[in-house]
């Protein structure tokens, strides 16, 4: 029998895909409720959101970035920073070229 973290790491990959599908098709408020969704479950069941799903979402506004669409991506040395049309940003790190 699957356990409760199993059934809820599942539910949160159905959002993502969702939410992604959503965000595509314009349908911006549809996608922010699948990332709400998604984001209770794993508090919920004290799971983390998987890295591919949490840098695609804004953590100021929940909305599912898209970028060229709502959020603009620079990369910078060291790190890149995920802009959202909310204004917040987010910067991740990476190693290469000019990185550390």
């Amino acid at each position: 029998m699957a356990s409760d973290q199993q059934i809820a790491r599942e539910r949160i990959d159905i959002l993502h895909e969702r939410a992604k599908q959503a965000a595509r098709g314009d349908e911006q408020d549809r996608a922010r409720e699948y990332v709400r969704r998604a984001r209770r479950i794993a508090e919920r069941n004290r799971l983390s959101l998987p890295a591919d799903f949490d840098r695609f979402t804004c953590d100021a506004c929940d909305a599912y970035l898209l970028p060229g669409r709502n959020a603009r991506v620079r990369t910078r040395e060291g790190h890149v920073v995920v802009t959202c049309s909310c204004g917040a940003q987010a910067r991740y790190r990476y190693s290469g070229p000019g990185g550390n």
